[in-house]
């Protein structure tokens, strides 16, 4: 009867142990999921259960130990009930204290974890806010470029239309020279022809002014050298007789055929002369070396 009485006692102050470390437990579970999800949604959610899982762990974990304290208390029991008790109380205390490091540490990793999400937020943001900029750098260079482009294309488009313009205006003053050479040059063919032309004129002139100037000379000379065979022959007179001779010229009266008149006697002796010598200059050669013609 002893035994089932300290036994009783055993078991009552191995309950009130454990309802010792379930309450304190209980209270750090509460504060820890009560700060948890003020600051975290649904993770914390999550954690809380997977710490409700440990509590009930680290709970039967507990009662398991504080029974195997009961055992061992009650096969010492035989010795003394105070004994028992203290040990029951070391043993909630130590359970308490193994409850609270628990508590810390699951504290502590939830710390950690939310740092860790932070630090992941942080890096997430941060690579969003790089691509956002290179995205944007992008789009920059690429509308840089295509001004760029364009402002060269517009460049090149220009300077190619001045080089035409160019082009056009250097063709334009080339043709214009060359009519101009052209004209400059059917000018000076021109004016050299009137030149040639005046020239041949002017020598065609001079040489009929020569011929003119030579048929006078002649016909001076043979009028001269008729009037001198006439003073020769006659002293000049129409009428002069010298045998079978007649006239200015003294020719042969068969010569004049029955006619003595002046023009026939001018006619006659020109044809005999001319017949005969060639010319009346001939006539005074041969009259200056016979005495006669």
């Amino acid at each position: 009867m002893m035994f089932k009485h300290n036994f009783k006692k055993v078991l009552s102050a191995t309950a009130f142990a454990a309802a010792l470390v379930v309450a304190p437990a209980a209270n750090v579970s509460a504060a820890t999921n009560d700060a948890s999800s003020t600051q975290q949604s649904a993770t914390a959610t999550s954690q809380d259960q997977q710490a409700s899982q440990d509590q009930a762990a680290s709970q039967s974990s507990a009662a398991n130990q504080s029974s195997a304290t009961a055992a061992s208390a009650s096969s010492s029991t035989s010795t003394s009930s105070a004994t028992s008790t203290s040990t029951v109380k070391k043993v909630a205390k130590k359970t308490k204290k193994t409850s609270k490091k628990k508590a810390v540490k699951k504290v502590a990793k939830k710390t950690t974890k939310k740092k860790a999400v932070k630090k992941v937020a942080k890096k997430t943001t941060k690579k969003k806010a790089t691509k956002k900029a290179k995205k944007t750098s992008k789009k920059s260079t690429k509308k840089t470029t295509k001004a760029a482009t364009a402002a060269v294309t517009a460049s090149a488009g220009q300077s190619q239309a001045t080089d035409q313009q160019d082009d056009a205006a250097k063709k334009a003053a080339e043709a214009a020279a060359k009519k101009a050479a052209a004209a400059k040059k059917k000018a000076a063919a021109k004016k050299a022809a009137a030149k040639k032309k005046a020239a041949a004129k002017k020598r065609a002139a001079a040489k009929k002014k020569a011929a003119a100037k030579k048929k006078a000379a002649k016909k001076s000379a043979e009028k001269a050298a008729k009037y001198w065979i006439a003073m020769r022959e006659s002293g000049g007179y129409y009428t002069a007789r010298n045998g079978s001779c007649y006239g200015r010229y003294q020719l042969l009266i068969s010569y004049l055929g029955g006619d003595l008149s002046k023009k026939n006697q001018e006619r006659t002796a020109d044809r005999y002369v001319y017949g005969r010598y060639g010319s009346w200059v001939n006539a005074k050669r041969f009259w200056l070396a016979h005495n006669w013609y």
